[in-house]
């Protein structure tokens, strides 16, 4: 079974602009979350999947792989789409190109659920929320289950109730832009008419939901802060001072400064 990691990434994100090669530790972010993508045990291939040729340069020179795809694309899902179509694949994991916490064993989760249940056709990655600043946060999709782990729902609003949460812990997930199709499905999702609640929520996956469509969702527990504005850079620096895989990829860094 071929099992591939695409990471979707461009220039011209609104909140901020050229994030996926802002310096982090010296090394561009994207190649932050590719070469910890590598990492998982599980992939066949990882590639980056984007309209920009500076992303692509700068990735390629550091041995990776790069699809170049249209720069029409509103959803990280459809860029991901189109670059699928291009190579041959049974899974593919869309994983946010402004995860540079990412660890290879959040793609092994996420991807495992495919591999074990031919009937399953998608699998969200999630992770539990630990403080109500991130609760409250809009920059963080949160969202609840079924009693079988299948999404109900996913909004930037704080959801289920701040209130009668409290001392339930576990029932507050925060989705972290990790999320593994399998190749066939993958085309029909991106040829899904967009929904309401898609649009209202600005979550993807709330497409498939509205559609009918079971996602089901696998649950990690770990540090994920993800880039959405400059000042998360100092954020993530500090967790790497003290992140176990920084050393194994963070070398020969010189010839992005």
């Amino acid at each position: 079974m071929k099992i591939v990691a695409m990471i979707p990434a461009r220039m011209a994100a609104t909140r901020f602009p050229g994030k996926p090669l802002a310096l982090i530790k010296g090394l561009p972010m994207i190649e932050h979350v590719r070469r910890r993508v590598q990492m998982a045990k599980i992939l066949t291939e990882v590639y980056v999947a984007t309209c920009d040729e500076q992303i692509k340069r700068v990735v390629e020179t550091a041995g990776g792989k790069v699809i170049m795809t249209k720069d029409c694309h509103e959803r990280c899902t459809d860029r991901v789409a189109e670059a699928s179509d291009k190579i041959d694949a049974d899974i593919i994991i869309n994983v946010q190109g402004d995860e540079p916490l990412i660890m290879p064993e959040m793609i092994d989760a996420v991807a495992r659920p495919l591999v074990q249940d031919n009937e399953l056709y998608c699998v969200n990655l999630a992770t539990p929320i630990t403080d109500m600043v991130e609760f409250e946060d809009p920059n963080a999709p949160k969202l609840v289950t079924d009693i079988h782990g299948d999404v109900l729902y996913i909004s930037r609003e704080p959801i289920p109730s701040q209130k009668k949460t409290r001392f339930l812990e576990y029932l507050k997930l925060k989705q972290l832009g990790i999320i593994s199709f399998r190749h066939d499905f993958l085309k029909v999702f991106t040829n899904l008419t967009p929904t309401p609640l898609e649009q209202v929520e600005s979550v993807d996956m709330m497409r498939a939901v509205e559609h009918g469509y079971k996602v089901r969702t696998a649950v990690v527990k770990g540090i994920m802060i993800g880039v959405d504005v400059p000042d998360d850079v100092g954020r993530v620096e500090n967790i790497l001072d003290n992140d176990p895989l920084l050393e194994k990829y963070i070398k020969n860094v010189k010839q992005f400064h």
